[in-house]
């Protein structure tokens, strides 16, 4: 072979396929596939726990008995089942709404504006990963009375 074509040879890119029980766990995803493994798994949180929210929903605004009923529920909890349980059943709920909402506004911002670029990516997702852990630490302080 001349010279010419080993050099192009050995600048290329070398792609092999990825084993999952011996390379998945060293291997470091983007940002942009984290947001959007945690987009999906948000959406299955919500979808998973729509009973949950629809109880809440109903028993906060039935009645004032039934609303000091469900506050008790994160006080004292029910059964065995303390209510810090509850709280970050809670807690879990918030994060799923808020990293599903502000994921979802990025992917119709970049869609509208057709923001496509590695760089805009990775940027935004950092963003979006930054944000709703922010919101969601901040909802948790109210959440266990810290203020």
């Amino acid at each position: 072979m001349s010279e010419t074509t080993l050099a192009t040879k050995s600048s290329r890119p070398e792609f092999r396929n990825i084993n999952a029980l011996k390379d998945l766990p060293t291997y470091r995803f983007p940002a942009a596939s984290i947001v959007s493994i945690l987009h999906r798994i948000s959406g299955v949180i919500m979808f998973a726990l729509l009973p949950f929210i629809i109880w809440m929903f109903d028993t906060s605004v039935s009645s004032e008995i039934s609303f000091m009923r469900f506050t008790s529920l994160f006080a004292a909890g029910v059964g065995f089942v303390p209510g810090w349980f509850f709280k970050l059943v809670a807690l879990a709920i918030i994060w799923a709404y808020l990293h599903h909402l502000i994921a979802g506004l990025r992917h119709l911002y970049m869609d509208a504006t057709h923001s496509v670029s590695k760089e805009f990516g990775r940027s935004s997702a950092i963003v979006v990963l930054a944000s709703s852990l922010l919101l969601t630490a901040l909802l948790a302080l109210k959440l266990f009375g810290v203020y």
